[in-house]
């Protein structure tokens, strides 16, 4: 253990309430919406998943840092969440192929982080009242400053994030030799969907989130993607109409998560946010078209509104989450073009879903 005795540290939340306890030893400030996952695995992944930016997380999970980190499962090029909340912190790691501890690797990206926290209290208040913004002090700043400070911080209904996480410059991803050419939109991309397209002979090009439906065509694809990311869907009005032009051109279109909300307003079919949203690696769904349940890993504050999709004359639902019904995946009927509100590439999760990968690749053939 790196510290024998740890400062105080406090999260706050914008109704008032605070929650206390220490510092893993990385002194600073930091706001965001806080939120809840409920898997039990996968932590690095999370912390690096692009969709987390701006929001504060609490790990259900009462240990984390106990299997270290490994440069293989992260899903992007750096820690995005905005701090941590969990209740024991391992300074100490056991894994055979863990390349450093957890502090280290927050300390080089100065992630701050509050632990000792009693979580199940937590998370029971975030249920109960909702997601709201907060902040994480561990330097002694004073709570009315801190009031001041979390009072300016916008909230996430509204906000525009997906610039803030996407390539600045294209790239490309796989085999350049390979059977088919796949134009993705980056939201916020995970790295372990590019694997699960490459490994089902694609080459991809990743595109930045403000290019023109030119841009994308100009790689001659096969067929279109667009990401997972943060933030609200509706101020992406420029995806937007990107994705109504790629659905225009009849060639396959797939998209996760905000890829999917994309999706659905450029059908004129509106989002919303949702009161706590989903985030865990255990969320039931079942699949209309098969009659099957599918163990998923979810992780989005917004969904697509059920009622109007439901009477939207060109889409129809082909998921639902079990819990409360909304809205978890959906085609068009005359379009080669689908999404699902959850992740199929998992990455931490089950791989119940991987087949709409093969889905998707299918509809390229």
């Amino acid at each position: 253990m790196k510290y024998t005795t740890r400062p105080q540290a406090i999260l706050l939340l914008a109704d008032g309430t605070i929650f206390h306890g220490k510092s893993i030893g990385i002194s600073g400030t930091t706001f965001g919406e806080v939120c809840f996952n409920t898997g039990m695995t996968g932590y690095q992944e999370i912390f690096t998943d692009p969709s987390y930016f701006g929001q504060i997380m609490v790990a259900t999970n009462p240990h984390i840092g106990n299997y270290g980190v490994n440069e293989n499962e992260v899903e992007s090029d750096g820690i995005k969440i905005a701090g941590l909340v969990c209740k024991n912190f391992s300074f100490n790691h056991s894994r055979p192929d863990s390349e450093s501890d957890l502090y280290t690797y927050f300390e080089k990206q100065n992630l701050v982080c509050i632990s000792d926290v009693d979580t199940r209290a937590l998370v029971s208040y975030i249920r109960d009242n909702g997601a709201q913004n907060a902040v994480i002090s561990s330097d002694g700043t004073s709570v009315e400053e801190l009031k001041k400070q979390l009072a300016a911080v916008p909230d996430m209904k509204g906000l525009e994030l997906a610039s803030t996480v996407s390539t600045k410059e294209p790239y490309y991803f796989g085999d350049e030799n390979a059977s088919y050419k796949i134009a993705a939109l980056d939201l916020g991309i995970k790295r372990n969907i590019l694997r699960n397209l490459a490994k089902r002979d694609c080459y991809i090009k990743v595109f930045p989130y403000n290019s023109s439906f030119a841009d994308l065509q100009s790689f001659n694809p096969n067929g279109y993607f667009l990401s997972n990311g943060p933030g609200d869907p509706e101020p992406l009005t420029g995806v937007q109409s990107v994705a109504k032009e790629i659905i225009n051109s009849d060639k396959p279109l797939f998209g996760i998560c905000l890829g999917h909300q994309i999706i659905a307003l450029a059908n004129g079919v509106s989002t919303y946010k949702m009161f706590n949203g989903h985030r865990g690696i255990n969320h039931p769904v079942m699949n209309v078209l098969t009659g099957k349940g599918e163990i998923t890993s979810q992780n989005h504050g917004f969904a697509v509104n059920r009622e109007e999709l439901e009477s939207h004359p060109d889409l129809e639902i082909t998921h639902y989450h079990i819990n409360d019904n909304t809205v978890a995946g959906m085609q068009m009927k005359s379009k080669s073009c689908f999404s699902v509100q959850y992740h199929p590439e998992a990455s931490p999760g089950p791989h119940d879903s991987s087949y709409l990968f093969d889905k998707f690749i299918d509809s390229l053939k």
